[in-house]
């Protein structure tokens, strides 16, 4: 299925093992001898990528994937699996195998199948079903050798401890802050076994929208990161500061999944036909999905603000809002205002331009939702938030 994986905590090492493209990182050693100088090559791969804390990786379909945490903390993602695809050619049911382990064994597994017979059957990774000989001929391999790829006395599971782990990755300052700048495609110079698959949404300077009293937007898509514009994805962060509140708006041609990464806050959903389908309060580890055209208005708490990532089932997700500089009110004449609401000029001209910020808005003082902070809590939360 094709994904976006949101890095929540944590970095590692990751491969995209796509088929067809060349082994272009590799290890070896020089020999010398009295005539020549030779270079013999231990081990060759394909390209190894990087990644740390608000990366947002993109994983076209059917490609082969591992993870490596490098770090030392516990690695944790936030995964959208798109099952709706055209690239998905069954059904609307998430399926994958792996290629290595018995990862089925234990509690580690995430894999739920919907027919009862599939999940009482035992599984085992894709080389289980191969005859032992036909591994062997193929792989040129010794029988024994060609046992151990089917895993079956492996009690791992998906998830295991690697003792000996010395990979060949280059560490550059400069690529990181090349990957980091803009990019324009003129679809020529990317293939895919070149595209870049990582994009971080952390870091205030990478923000598409920022209020120093209200918090930060920064949008993923298909200008930013072209691979999306296949996996037909694209994703959001953003962060309120205390009592600060997005735009409410409405996502013109996508569907909207919303996960609460840190904090919390309150979140009201109003569908086409005006009624509220949610009003209620949120926090850390829970989803909302918000229907295309539905309009959502989101509010951090009073105590510790919020945080959130967002996949859109768009590569060029639009939205459009309903208050704000950029809003569809402030689009609209003023006689048309007055006479749709039944309100004088005054009160149009009000509805127009008392709110000036675009789409993160800072707390007011006739807010009804919780009482305005302090200035020094602002002055906090800007800073915490340039330190991470």
């Amino acid at each position: 299925m094709l994904n976006l994986l949101s890095i929540y905590a944590g970095r590692g090492l990751q491969g995209t093992v796509i088929p067809g493209c060349a082994e272009t990182f590799e290890t070896g050693s020089q020999e010398r001898s009295e005539r020549s100088e030779r270079r013999r090559f231990t081990d060759r791969h394909q390209k190894i990528r990087q990644f740390r804390q608000g990366d947002v990786l993109a994983m076209p379909a059917g490609l082969t994937l591992w993870f490596y945490n490098s770090g030392e903390e516990p690695l944790i993602t936030v995964a959208l699996l798109d099952t709706g695809n055209e690239v998905n050619q069954l059904d609307h049911t998430f399926r994958n195998f792996f290629l290595a382990g018995n990862p089925y064994t234990g509690g580690q597994t995430y894999y739920r199948q919907r027919e009862r017979e599939e999940e009482q059957s035992p599984k085992n990774n894709i080389f289980n079903g191969f005859n032992d000989q036909i591994l062997a001929e193929i792989f040129n391999v010794d029988i024994e050798t060609a046992r151990r790829l089917k895993g079956r006395d492996d009690q791992r599971g998906q998830i295991i401890r690697a003792e000996n782990f010395n990979v060949v990755f280059p560490y550059d300052e400069e690529e990181e802050r090349r990957e980091g700048a803009r990019w324009e495609a003129n679809g020529l110079e990317e293939t895919l076994c070149t595209a870049k698959l990582r994009v971080n949404l952390d870091h205030p300077s990478g923000a598409d929208v920022y209020n120093p009293r209200g918090g930060r937007i920064a949008t993923l898509n298909s200008q930013k990161l072209p691979i999306l514009s296949y996996l037909r994805l694209s994703a959001e962060k953003g962060v309120l500061y205390r009592n600060a509140i997005m735009a409410p708006h409405w996502t013109i041609n996508a569907h909207t999944m919303i996960y609460v990464t840190r904090g919390s806050g309150r979140f009201q959903v109003v569908g086409h036909t005006g009624k509220s389908v949610f009003d209620g309060q949120v926090r850390e580890g829970q989803m909302i999905i918000v229907p295309q055209n539905y309009v959502v208005v989101k509010r951090a708490s009073e105590d510790q603000g919020i945080e959130w990532i967002s996949f859109k089932t768009n590569d060029n997700a639009m939205t459009s809002q309903l208050a704000g500089r950029l809003s569809a009110i402030r689009a609209l004449p003023e006689e048309v205002l007055m006479n749709s609401y039944q309100i004088s000029r005054e009160d149009a001209r009000n509805l127009k331009y008392r709110r000036d910020e675009s789409r993160v808005f800072s707390p007011s003082r006739s807010s009804s939702w919780s009482p305005r902070p302090k200035t020094f809590g602002y002055a906090l939360d800007v800073i915490k938030s340039m330190m991470e």
